[in-house]
């Protein structure tokens, strides 16, 4: 990531995720918060063969979108927010030059909704 134009890394941002195993990994990533999830349990729940996982894992880290962190004999994964946000402000940047109310609504759209309770 460092040392790359900003463009050219959000190409390679945007190439992580162009592929729906990634993309819906770093969706349940982003889900998880914080604390993220095992990469096992993430292979479980996509039902994607470890080995596989870890390529995707691997790939988005490389990207700069997931972190990963060793516990014991446990690899946890999360999103990388900060990278995320990176990504989405590249995408953004030029938003509204000179027209504003084409992005009025943006500050609404990404929002994240209240948790909803269990009780509902």
């Amino acid at each position: 990531m460092d040392g790359l134009t900003p463009q050219v890394w959000a190409v390679d941002a945007l190439a992580a995720l162009a592929h729906e195993t990634r993309l819906a990994v770093f969706r349940m990533l982003v889900t998880a918060g914080p604390d993220g999830m095992i990469a096992g349990a993430i292979a479980e729940q996509t039902g994607v063969p470890p080995s596989t996982m870890s390529h995707h894992l691997a790939t988005l880290e490389r990207a700069g979108l997931v972190q990963a962190r060793r516990e014991s004999r446990l690899i946890h994964y999360s999103a990388d927010y900060p990278g995320m946000r990176r990504l989405l402000n590249f995408l953004m940047q030029d938003c509204c030059q000179g027209a504003p109310e084409m992005c009025a609504d943006l500050s609404t759209i990404l929002r994240c909704p209240p948790a909803q309770s269990a009780n509902v």
